[in-house]
């Protein structure tokens, strides 16, 4: 069964561009330590929820976008390896200039219970 990180962040409009170049760089490490899959949303329909929703999570100003992100991998040994290794690689140093509030990022670990097709 695989295992996924999520992750939700809030994006000013005005970095799109620049993010879509951070995401790029950067995910392909997570790829060369076993991820199966990265994915990268830039939201489209995120509407605002009566109690809560994706843009209070990540306290989303007007002019930011909410970005959801999750990395597929093939298990949680694999997940605790592969991340081991991306946060020791000196490539990930770049990533302190990131296009984004890194405070309001909210992330976790997840374990599939329900996965269609299978």
């Amino acid at each position: 069964m695989s295992y996924i990180d999520g992750f939700v962040i809030a994006v000013p409009n005005a970095n799109r561009e620049r993010f879509i170049g951070y995401a790029g760089a950067f995910d392909n490490i997570f790829l060369e330590f076993g991820a199966i899959r990265v994915m990268e949303c830039w939201g489209d329909s995120v509407p605002d929820g009566k109690l809560t929703d994706f843009r209070r999570a990540v306290q989303a100003k007007e002019d930011e976008a909410v970005v959801f992100s999750w990395i597929e991998w093939p298990d949680k040994a694999t997940r605790d390896a592969g991340m081991e290794k991306v946060m020791k690689d000196p490539r990930m140093d770049a990533a302190s200039e990131m296009p984004f509030d890194g405070k309001r990022m909210i992330f976790g670990g997840f374990v599939p219970v329900v996965s269609l097709p299978e």
